[in-house]
C-alpha cells in the first residue's frame, strides 16, 4: 500500500474520496471550511438539516460534481474540547470501512487543525486506523463479500490556514503503517480457524515473522519440553493429536544491556475445556484463545522494524485443550518447569497451566521483567466487560508505569489488586497449587496462580478476555479480534528504550501487592 503526504489543494490529491473531520459544535474551520467552500456550502447544509451532528462516528457522503475528488465523506469527531489524536484511528477506520464497501481504494484524509501540535502522532493513528478498517471475517466464503481494498492513503498536509509539518506526518505515517500491519497480523492469526491454526502452524507463522524482520527464533517440541520438565503445558496438550510448541522470538536492540523484557502470550489454538468441557454455545469462539500469543508474535515483528534500543523476548506457549483418551483429568497432578506441583481441579483452567511453563522459560532465557497477556478468565468480562483489560502485577510501580505508557495507544488497561489472600486461596491440600478456586475473584486467583512462576522478577498479567475480540461489528472495526495487546506491547518496548527508571527496570524487588 502506498502512503503519501501532499500540501496540494483538494483537486491535486488524486484520490477516490476525501475524508473531512467535523466537530459537534458545528463550527466549520480548517479542512471542513475548505471543503464547505469547494462544495458550495454543502457541509453547512448537512449540519443545518441535522443530517450530521458531528458526534463521534457520524458520517455523511457528499458528491461534488464540479470539483475533485468527486466524493467527500464528512466524519464526526465529537466534542472539540475533548479531542485527542488517538480518536483519529476510529475516524480513519470508519471512513475506510464505509468507502471501501463502495469500491473506493484510494482515500485522502484531511486532519483537524487541533492535530497540528502532534502531527506525527495524528498521522500514525490515521494510518493505523485506516489499515484496521480493511480486515473482514469473510475470507472462507466461496462467494465472499466484496473485500475492502486500500491501495493508497493520502494525508493532506493543508487544512484551511493550517499547514502541518510534512516530515512529521511522513514519520508518523510510517510508524502507523508498522503498527497497523502488526495489529492486522495478530487479528488474522486469531481469525484463522483451529483446523488451519494448530500450534505447529502458529510456530511456522512466528518463524515467518522472524525471517522477514531479522528476529532470532526457536520453538521447543514436546520432546524438548519434556526434557526441560514442562509438565504443565504437556498436561494440557495430552488430549490432542496436535503437538504443543513453546515458541520464542528474540530481538536484541541493546547488546550491552543485561535488561531483557519478556512478552509472554497464551497460545491456546483451541480450547474445548477438556474433560471439564465447555457449553456448546459459542464454543467456536475458542479459536480466539490464542489472541495473547498472536499479539506477542505480531508485536515482535513491529518492534524489529521500529528498532528501539532495548532487548525483548517473545514467548508463546501453544497447545490445544481437547477431551481425548489421554487428556488430563480433574485430580491429576502436573509438574511445572520450576518444580511446582499442580492439582488439576478444572481442566478448563488450562491457560494458566501453559502460561506457567511459559513464564518459567522466560526466566530461564534471562527475562528481567515480564508482561503476559491471555484470554484467561470469563470473570474478567464480568468485572470490566469489553471496556478495558484487567492489569495485575507483583510490582505496583511497574504496573502503574505500564498503564501510563498504554494511554498513548487506543488500548485501555485498568489496575486490579493482587492481595496475599489470593495466593493463599490457590494452595492445594495435596500439591503446591490448585489450578481453580471457584467463582469468587476468579481473575485475581488466576493471577495469583501465575505469580508462583515468576519468582522475584517484576511481572504484569494482562487478562484480555474482554478486549481481545468483539461480538459485533463497529463503524471502524469488523466483528472478531481487535489486536490487543500489540499496541501496548510496542509502546512499552519503545518507552523502555528511552531511559532507565525504577518503574521500567524493576530497580527494587517486586513489591507485594496493591494495598
Amino acid at each position: 500500500m502506498q502512503i503519501t503526504v501532499t500540501s496540494g489543494a483538494p483537486k491535486e490529491l488524486h484520490a477516490g474520496a476525501l475524508v473531512v473531520p467535523v466537530f459537534a459544535d458545528g463550527r466549520l474551520d480548517g479542512a471542513a471550511h475548505a471543503a464547505d467552500a469547494a462544495l458550495g456550502g454543502a457541509v453547512a447544509d448537512v449540519f443545518a438539516s441535522k443530517e450530521i451532528k458531528g458526534a463521534a462516528g457520524d458520517l455523511v457522503l457528499l458528491h461534488a460534481a464540479q470539483s475533485e475528488p468527486k466524493r467527500v465523506l464528512i466524519v464526526g469527531l465529537g466534542d472539540r474540547a475533548k479531542f485527542h489524536a488517538k480518536s483519529l484511528a476510529t475516524y480513519a477506520g470508519a471512513a475506510v470501512r464505509y468507502l471501501g464497501k463502495r469500491g473506493i481504494t484510494t482515500i485522502a484524509f484531511a486532519l483537524p487543525s487541533e492535530a497540528a501540535p502532534d502531527a506525527a502522532e495524528a498521522a500514525a493513528f490515521i494510518v493505523e486506523g485506516a489499515l484496521g478498517g480493511t480486515i473482514d471475517s469473510t475470507t472462507y466464503r466461496t462467494e465472499p463479500e466484496k473485500p475492502i481494498v486500500l491501495d493508497a492513503i493520502v494525508l493532506a498536509a493543508t487544512a484551511g490556514d493550517t499547514e502541518f509539518d510534512r516530515a512529521k506526518l511522513e514519520a508518523g505515517a510510517e510508524r502507523g503503517r508498522i503498527i497497523g500491519e502488526a495489529v492486522n497480523l495478530a487479528r488474522i492469526l486469531a481469525l484463522t480457524p483451529a483446523n488451519d491454526m494448530t500450534p505447529t502452524i502458529l510456530a511456522e507463522r512466528a518463524a515467518d515473522v522472524a525471517k522477514k524482520y531479522g528476529l532470532t527464533y526457536h520453538a521447543l517440541d514436546e520432546a524438548a519440553m519434556l526434557a526441560k520438565g514442562m509438565g504443565s503445558i504437556l498436561g494440557v496438550s495430552r488430549g490432542s493429536d496436535e503437538d504443543a510448541r513453546m515458541i520464542v522470538l528474540e530481538y536484541t536492540g541493546d547488546p550491552e544491556s543485561k535488561e531483557k523484557l519478556a512478552l509472554v502470550g497464551k497460545g491456546l489454538t483451541f480450547d474445548s475445556g477438556g474433560i471439564s468441557i465447555k457449553p456448546a454455545e459459542n464454543m467456536h469462539e475458542m479459536k480466539y484463545d490464542m489472541c495473547g500469543g498472536a499479539g506477542v508474535i505480531a508485536a515482535m515483528g513491529a518492534i524489529a522494524q521500529l528498532k528501539p534500543k532495548v532487548n525483548i523476548i517473545g514467548v508463546v506457549p501453544s497447545s490445544e485443550n481437547l477431551p481425548g483418551p489421554r487428556a488430563m483429568k480433574p485430580g491429576d497432578i502436573l509438574h511445572a518447569m520450576n518444580g511446582k506441583t499442580i492439582e488439576v481441579i478444572n481442566t478448563d483452567a488450562e491457560g494458566r497451566l501453559i502460561l506457567a511453563d511459559g513464564l518459567c522459560y522466560a526466566r530461564e532465557l534471562g527475562a528481567t521483567k515480564i508482561v503476559d497477556a491471555a484470554t484467561l478468565t470469563g470473570a474478567m468480562v464480568v468485572a470490566l466487560g469489553h471496556a478495558a483489560t484487567g492489569t495485575i502485577s507483583n510490582d505496583d510501580a511497574f504496573r502503574d508505569h505500564f498503564i501510563a505508557v498504554s494511554k498513548s495507544t487506543t488500548e485501555r488497561y485498568w489496575p486490579l489488586p493482587l492481595y496475599d489472600e489470593f495466593s493463599s486461596t490457590v494452595k492445594s491440600e495435596i500439591a503446591d497449587l490448585r489450578n481453580s478456586t471457584g467463582r469468587a475473584a476468579g481473575s485475581l486467583t488466576a493471577a495469583a496462580f501465575l505469580k508462583a512462576f515468576v519468582g522475584d522478577v517484576p511481572w504484569i498479567h494482562l487478562d484480555i478476555a474482554g478486549t481481545a475480540y468483539t461480538d459485533a461489528e463497529t463503524a471502524s472495526l469488523a466483528k472478531g479480534p481487535t489486536g490487543y495487546p500489540v499496541r501496548a506491547f510496542v509502546a512499552l518496548a519503545e518507552d523502555a528504550a528511552k531511559k532507565p527508571s525504577a518503574a521500567t527496570n524493576g530497580a527494587s524487588k517486586a513489591t507485594a501487592s496493591v494495598n
